[in-house]
C-alpha cells in the first residue's frame, strides 16, 4: 500500500504528540511532591526491600568506633531531578520503629559538580541544603537493639520549597581544618556504621556523625589528617568516637547537637576538658579521653606512623571547594612521597577511593598506573606528592 505524503506527516505529528503528552504526563510540576522509587544504589548494606518499604536486614549487631552494640542498615536511594534548582526540600515518609528502634532519613544536594553533606530530614518540615541544587538523593538509616523487630521506612516523598531559614545554608570558600585528638580505631573484623568489613591495616577514619559518612568503597566524604611530618588520606567510613550525632567541623546554625560549642571542638574534648554536659557523651557515659577523630590501624600506624594516641590536624575536604583527586587503587593504599618520584620518601598514604586535595601538578619519574602510565605529579600538600597515574584527576596548574 501507498502512503501518501500527508500521511506520513500526520502519523507523525501524532507520534511526537503522544511522545509530548507522555513526557507532560511524568513530569511534576515545580513544587509538587515526587515519589522516591523504593531503590537502594550501590554503596547501600543491611537493607531489604518490600514493596515500598525499606526494611532493616539480617546481618547480627555489630560494634563500630562508637562502640554502641545495634543492628544497622543504610540505604541510599536513586537520585532525584527537580525541573529547577532549590535550597530546601519538604520529605515525607512512613515509618515503623518497633522495640526501640529508629528510622532516620538524610538529604543532599548535586552542587558545583559535587554532592553537599548529608543533612537530616524531619518527615514534613523543611530542610534547608547546604546549597542549591536541581538534583537531590536520600539515605535512609534504619538501626535496632541487637534483639528485637526491624525498623523500616516506606512511600518516601521529596518535594522542594522556599520555606526553609537560608540561615541555615552553609557556604565555605576553604575545607575547615581543626586540631583534634585522635585514638586507634582497630576492631578487625568488625563492621563499621556504613557496612564495610574492618581488615588488618585498613585505611579509613571515623568521625562523630553520619552527616560525613561515605557509601562502603566510595570516599565522597573524605579528610586529611596530619601530623608535624605526615599526612594521610582517608574516607570516612565509620560514626564514632563517643557521639553519633556531633557534626562539630558545622557552624552552630547547622550542627545537629550542642550548638553552643564553638565551630571545629567535639563534644568529646569539651566534656574531657572542661567537664560539659556533666563529663558525659550523648549516651550518659562518662567520656575518657577527648577524641574528635578515630583512625583505622593503617592509618594510625603506617600512614601517620604514629605509636600512641595524639593529636592532629584534620581537615575536612568535602566542606569547602578546592582542587580534588580520586584515589583509584583496587586495595591498600598509595604512598605520599615527598617529591615526584617514585624514589622519593614516603611522608604519608592515600586510602582507597580517598579524595585528596591537588595544589598544583608537575612532572616527574614516568609511573603506571589504573589511569595509565604518566609522569604527572600531583602535590596534595607542600612538599608531599602522589603520582597521577593512581589519581582520578583533572588537569592542574603547574606548580
Amino acid at each position: 500500500m501507498r502512503i501518501t505524503r500527508r500521511a506520513q506527516l500526520t502519523a507523525c505529528l501524532a507520534a511526537t504528540l503522544a511522545i509530548f503528552t507522555t513526557t507532560l504526563q511524568s513530569t511534576a510540576a515545580p513544587t509538587d511532591p515526587v515519589p522516591v522509587a523504593a531503590h537502594p544504589v550501590a554503596g547501600s548494606s543491611n537493607v531489604k526491600v518490600e514493596g515500598s518499604r525499606i526494611i532493616l536486614g539480617n546481618a547480627p549487631a555489630a560494634i563500630g568506633s562508637s562502640e554502641i552494640e545495634q543492628r544497622s542498615g543504610s540505604a541510599e536511594l536513586v537520585p532525584v531531578r527537580f525541573a529547577a534548582a532549590t535550597s530546601a526540600v519538604v520529605v515525607s515518609y512512613a515509618a515503623g520503629t518497633p522495640d526501640g528502634s529508629s528510622a532516620e532519613i538524610y538529604v543532599r544536594a548535586w552542587a558545583k559538580d559535587k554532592w553537599t553533606e548529608w543533612t537530616p530530614a524531619k518527615a514534613g518540615t523543611p530542610t534547608a541544603l547546604p546549597a542549591a541544587g536541581d538534583r537531590v538523593q536520600l539515605r535512609i538509616i534504619v538501626s535496632a537493639p541487637p534483639a528485637g523487630g526491624s525498623p523500616w521506612v516506606g512511600d518516601v516523598q521529596v518535594q522542594p520549597t522556599d520555606r526553609a531559614d537560608p540561615s541555615r545554608m552553609s557556604v565555605q570558600a576553604a575545607p575547615l581544618k581543626s586540631r583534634v585528638f585522635a585514638t586507634r580505631e582497630g576492631l578487625v573484623g568488625g563492621t563499621t556504621a556504613n557496612g564495610h568489613v574492618i581488615v588488618n591495616r585498613d585505611h579509613f577514619v571515623a568521625l562523630p556523625s553520619r552527616r560525613g559518612l561515605s557509601a562502603k568503597g566510595t570516599g565522597t566524604y573524605s579528610v586529611k589528617v596530619c601530623t608535624a611530618s605526615r599526612c594521610a588520606f582517608e574516607p570516612v567510613w565509620d560514626v564514632g568516637p563517643w557521639n553519633t550525632k556531633d557534626d562539630y567541623w558545622n557552624p552552630s546554625a547547622i550542627r545537629e547537637m550542642w550548638k553552643d560549642l564553638p565551630q571545629g571542638r567535639p563534644e568529646a574534648q569539651a566534656a574531657y576538658q572542661d567537664g560539659y554536659n556533666g563529663g558525659k557523651d550523648q549516651f550518659g557515659r562518662t567520656v575518657a579521653n577527648p577524641a574528635g577523630i578515630d583512625l583505622a590501624d593503617g592509618t594510625f600506624w603506617d600512614a601517620l606512623a604514629l605509636t600512641n594516641n595524639a593529636w592532629v590536624d584534620v581537615t575536612y575536604l568535602w566542606t569547602g571547594d578546592g582542587g580534588r583527586g580520586t584515589v583509584s587503587i583496587t586495595s591498600g593504599y598509595l604512598n605520599v612521597r615527598n617529591s615526584p618520584n617514585s624514589a622519593g620518601a614516603v611522608v604519608g598514604m592515600a586510602g582507597k577511593s580517598a579524595q585528596a586535595t591537588v595544589e598544583c601538578q608537575t612532572t616527574g619519574s614516568s609511573v603506571t598506573g589504573s589511569q595509565g602510565t604518566s609522569n604527572v605529579w600531583l602535590r596534595v600538600h607542600p612538599g608531599m606528592y602522589v603520582a597521577k597515574a593512581y589519581v582520578a584527576a583533572g588537569t592542574f596548574a603547574a606548580c
